[in-house]
């Protein structure tokens, strides 16, 4: 997953419209009143989302807050960033929002992950630093966990769900298929968050605010996003600063440890 942005632009005080990926954690809302344009950041997730809204052009306009400003959005919330106010018939800006899941400057603990897959039925593919996609700060310590496409997955850890998206259908090797994968992002009590992904077509069975126990069923796997064959891809990941980064975790298997490195 990438780090995702809006952005937006007014002339003369006339608003246009916000332009961003549909899978953003936040959305950029701009709203005109009067001579003022008022930026409002909207969290779409059921966890936290940290933001930072960037003024790429402000001409003669006058804002009530410093701009860039970052902040922590809780969950589902909308919160009021900025006011700029046009101060001649020439008034125009651009702003952009940067958004990232999760709250930063967390800690995660050291715990042990059940395996989120039957563990009958289970080939361990790509490992940590995989060479196929496991190379970015996002996904440098996620594992793939090869099975039979519908196979049941299972809360590696208790939580929150934060984020559920299941209506995705294609699944490849081109790497525009990056951000179309279903998935389950599951918020821990230490800040952290297990993704979950490219599961089966209407195979997300948890909504976001749902609280999940180790070991319930969420899901099933499939094979959507950019994907070479059914498989789980699973990651823990912190917000290590408006950039999602996957952390080491050890994780059990019916033989003890698995071998993620």
């Amino acid at each position: 997953m990438k780090a995702w942005r809006w952005l937006a632009c007014a002339l003369l005080g006339v608003v246009g419209p916000a332009v961003a990926d549909d899978d953003s954690p936040a959305e950029l809302v701009i709203e005109r009143r009067g001579q003022d344009v008022v930026a409002y950041a909207v969290n779409r997730l059921a966890g936290p989302v940290e933001v930072e809204l960037n003024a790429l052009e402000l001409v003669d306009m006058a804002n009530d807050t410093a701009l860039p400003l970052r902040q922590v959005l809780p969950p589902r919330a909308r919160v009021r960033l900025v006011r700029l106010t046009a101060l001649s018939a020439n008034a125009r800006q651009s702003l952009r929002l940067d958004a990232t899941a999760g709250e930063p400057g967390q800690v995660a603990r050291d715990v042990v992950y059940s395996l989120p897959v039957d563990e009958r039925r289970f080939e361990l593919g790509q490992g940590f630093h995989g060479g196929f996609s496991h190379q970015d700060r996002a996904n440098r310590y996620a594992v793939d966990l090869i099975v039979p496409e519908g196979t049941p997955v299972l809360a590696a850890r208790a939580g929150v769900v934060m984020q559920a998206e299941g209506n995705f259908r294609e699944g490849g090797v081109d790497p525009a298929l990056a951000n179309r994968a279903n998935l389950i992002r599951v918020l821990h009590e230490d800040g952290s968050m297990a993704l979950y992904a490219h599961l089966q077509p209407d195979g997300v069975f948890v909504r976001p605010g749902d609280t999940v126990s180790l070991g319930q069923v969420i899901g099933r796997t499939g094979n959507t996003g950019y994907s070479s064959g059914p498989h789980l891809h699973f990651a823990v990941q912190v917000n290590a600063g408006l950039a999602l980064a996957a952390i080491p975790f050890r994780m059990v298997g019916p033989a003890g440890f698995l071998p993620l490195e």
